[in-house]
């Protein structure tokens, strides 16, 4: 095979204009644009509604380059498109090649014909999305979200470019993927898939290779996998037609394990197709061996719902990923690798990607693969009805079994699921109608994919929609069997403690909303828009009501804020204390409940949103407190007026030994009681260790108002896990100035902070003005007395510091300083 690349520089221009501008492939309208000081910033202030004007346009591409006649003797030269975004004509040498309406898929043209020796041209035109929209929604309307562009559900495009509660509206266009020729002589791989066979100490690798010939000569398969110990096996068969199974025995497989059960070992497979000595085509691929998928089983009950890894059903935990920003083309890997860290960081072992963004690039799944986090696989279909004409049902069919071809062999897949909400809107969002719509759902989600994926990943789990209890708009929240999207704590405006009245067998979706920090904030406002009902400020939130909502929860839990800085910090608290208490009860409820995946990971652009992570990476009080509530061993409390539960949650392999420790204190710190007890937990196991009654102690409200329990869980006279439980809201705690103090010190390649303080602070923050980074923890309790140590990695600050500028640029507040 020989690849010629058509990346690099390109020149663009709306059709019809004279003017032609420099650009970069792959990319996109509106990236390039802004490289040619075209357009401002569409994140800035408002910016984003001229965004409409540019996507309303019709943009055209053009590259010349050269083709020899060496190239021109290759049997078939193809026009390979990894990503065409999205309604395009594509012509070389003035004549038209073809046309594409999907940017999920993969096209390629046979363009032998039409390529000359010497100068080629190569035009893509790309045709307004939102036009397409316009005028399909006229001609056929269906319902989709109210905060996107009207008929986005008709085109087959990231459906959040045009908007989404937590997105703005700017559906760009452009060459977004690869783009090559590639030419082959003889023949070519078609196909290749790898099916695990699990026995006593020993993988049985089944390769099925299909390949296409198209001259006479026999072709030799040869299969070449690269053991993570550096031996190499190898094996070849002379073709018996279309398609050939070479079988492969590995003795003593290392397995694959999600992030905190175990390493991740993976194997590099490699596929030739080779007639003599010559090699016509390979293929790569990146495998790690493991049995991975979902247990359902009938229990007390209902029905289970659980993650289970070489036998072994773990609890998942993670967040919802979306796209990484809405101009695709700023994503890189760098960034994505940034992203998976700070999952690995936080003690994630999934991910789910949502059904309304993309399928994430190769390097995602790489990542996943490395870092250990199973990936919850949507198909792109989010929160809209869709029209199943048979042009729709194949271009779909095409769509899902490109994307089915290129990520099923990953060690991270850990399911498909055919769409987000789609189910469920049926019967929750009453926005359902009967007839032809409900019939084309079910001949979508429940025939015609779930077909495919029998055909073209039978080894992986399907699932028909999340949320759902298996289709058939059978009560697709249930409770007790399935996947579940809880949405009554923020939606529904009832308080955290909700969440502890319900054992949902997997929570796929549940969150809060937040602001995020005032760099972020300062990054697309000027100071006049720092009010979190000015203009600017709702530009940046997509989400109707929700700043009124966080003010509602805030009044509940907090006295008001003294400024807009503090307000910003409220809010992440607010967001951060919600989750945590739903995913500590699900927690304690492991065995019933198996999985706690909160909506959201990170942000497409700068807003307030459910985010963990904000646009610029920067880590929420939400991400912080994930470190400690996904913590593979935790200790957690359940408060119920002067009596506290604490449990300990194990979510490893091995059974542990270990000491509870708590001391029951007033607000200086004074401790007023305090007990201890030993502790044994099974592997993967909860167990309600203590029921402490204090009653004695607090008497009343104003004995509540003035006392705290902390509880820790220490290993090997280590702490692992801790805790504080007030008895009153915040707003009603009688705080004491912690008189909080930092001592700071520099080491070879980490800053130490110690943190201390004269009586109890809570939610203690740390941050760097104008410097970015990632504290070892954050927006933690402490007692008076305690030393809290945190360190800074060099490695995660923005730009270097001295310790001077280190000590300088370092604030620090708690909850005392909100009001």
């Amino acid at each position: 095979m020989l690849l010629l690349s058509l990346h690099g520089d390109w020149k663009m221009r709306k059709i019809g204009a004279d003017e032609w501008i420099p650009a970069e492939v792959p990319g996109s309208v509106f990236q390039d644009l802004l490289n040619a000081g075209k357009i401002a910033d569409p994140f800035y202030r408002d910016n984003e509604d001229y965004a409409l004007t540019i996507a309303a346009a019709d943009y055209e591409y053009q590259k010349e380059f050269q083709v020899d006649s060496q190239l021109l003797q290759y049997d078939h030269l193809f026009l390979c498109c990894e990503g065409l975004d999205t309604i395009t004509e594509i012509l070389l040498n003035d004549t038209l090649v073809a046309k594409t309406d999907n940017m999920h898929r993969k096209y390629e043209f046979d363009i032998k014909a039409w390529l000359g020796n010497g100068q080629n041209k190569l035009q893509i035109r790309f045709f307004s999305p939102l036009q397409y929209i316009s005028q399909a929604q006229q001609k056929q309307p269906t319902w989709g979200v109210p905060e996107a562009a009207s008929g986005y559900q008709h085109l087959r495009k990231a459906h959040y470019m045009f908007g989404w509660d937590w997105g703005p509206q700017i559906p760009d266009s452009g060459i977004w993927r690869d783009i090559a020729i590639k030419g082959y002589y003889q023949g070519r791989l078609e196909d290749v898939y790898v099916t695990q066979h699990h026995g006593d100490n020993e993988v049985l690798l089944d390769i099925r290779v299909r390949s296409i010939r198209w001259g006479s000569e026999p072709f030799t398969i040869e299969v070449n996998i690269d053991l993570p110990d550096g031996r190499k096996i190898t094996q070849s068969v002379t073709t018996q037609g279309y398609e050939n199974l070479l079988s492969l025995n590995i003795e003593n497989p290392e397995l694959w394990w999600p992030n905190g059960f175990g390493k991740q070992p993976l194997y590099h497979l490699e596929v030739l197709l080779k007639t003599g000595p010559s090699v016509l085509d390979i293929r790569r691929l990146q495998i790690g061996l493991r049995t991975l998928t979902v247990k359902r089983a009938k229990d007390q009950w209902g029905e289970s719902f659980a993650i289970e890894v070489n036998g072994v059903s773990i609890f998942g935990m993670g967040a919802n990923y979306i796209p990484e920003d809405n101009l695709l083309a700023r994503c890189h890997p760098a960034g994505t690798e940034r992203l998976i860290q700070d999952c690995v960081a936080a003690n994630f072992n999934c991910l789910r990607v949502w059904g309304g963004g993309i399928y994430p690039a190769d390097y995602f799944y790489d990542l996943c693969d490395q870092y250990g986090l199973i990936v919850w696989q949507d198909l792109m279909f989010a929160c809209a009805f869709y029209v199943m004409t048979d042009e729709f049902a194949e271009n779909i069919k095409q769509e899902v079994i490109d994307n089915m071809k290129r990520i099923r062999h990953h060690a991270c897949l850990g399911l498909w699921c055919g769409n987000n909400e789609i189910e469920s809107a049926w019967g929750d969002w009453s926005h359902a109608t009967t007839g032809k719509l409900r019939t084309d759902y079910i001949k979508q989600f429940e025939i015609l994919l779930p077909n495919i994926a029998r055909e073209t990943d039978p080894n992986t789990f399907y699932w028909p929609a999340s949320p759902s209890s298996g289709g058939g708009f059978e009560d697709p929240n249930n409770e007790n069997r399935g996947d579940v999207h809880y949405w009554d704590v923020w939606h529904g405006r009832k308080p955290f403690t909700d969440y502890r009245k319900h054992c949902f067998r997997f929570v796929s979706e549940f969150g809060f909303q937040s602001f995020p920090g005032l760099k972020t904030v300062e990054s697309f406002s000027l100071p006049e828009d720092r009010n979190i009902f000015s203009y600017i400020m709702e530009k940046h939130q997509k989400n109707q009501a929700a700043n009124g909502k966080i003010l509602y929860y805030l009044s509940e839990k907090f006295k008001y804020p003294k400024d807009f800085g503090s307000l910003l910090y409220a809010s992440q608290l607010l967001q951060a204390e919600a989750i945590k208490c739903g995913v500590e009860h699900w927690r304690q409820n492991r065995g019933r409940c198996m999985g706690a995946i909160f909506w959201q990971l990170n942000d497409c652009w700068p807003v307030a949103s459910w985010s963990s992570i904000d646009y610029y990476g920067r880590w929420k009080a939400l991400h912080y407190f994930a470190k400690r509530f996904f913590a593979p061993l935790l200790i957690s409390a359940r408060e119920d007026g002067t009596e506290v539960v604490l449990y300990v949650t194990n979510e490893r392999l091995t059974a542990f030994k270990g000491e509870i420790i708590w001391r029951l204190r007033n607000n200086a710190s004074q401790i007023l009681k305090a007990g201890n007890c030993q502790v044994e937990i099974e592997a993967l196991a909860v167990k309600q260790c203590q029921k402490l009654d204090l009653s004695d102690l607090l008497t009343g409200f104003p004995e509540q108002r003035s006392t705290y329990l902390e509880f820790a869980l220490n290993v090997d006279y280590e702490t692992v896990s801790s805790g504080t439980v007030l008895f009153v809201k915040e707003k009603h705690f009688e705080f004491i100035h912690p008189e909080l103090s930092l001592a700071v010190r520099e080491e070879a390649t980490q800053f130490i902070i110690e943190v201390t303080s004269k009586a109890f602070a809570r939610f203690v923050e740390l941050d760097l003005k104008e410097i970015d980074c990632r504290f070892s923890d954050n927006y933690f309790d402490l007692s008076a007395g305690e030393v809290k140590i945190i360190a800074i990695e060099k490695t995660r600050l923005s730009r270097q510091l001295t310790l001077a500028e280190m000590k300088t640029k370092l604030s620090v507040r708690s909850m005392y300083e909100i009001a």
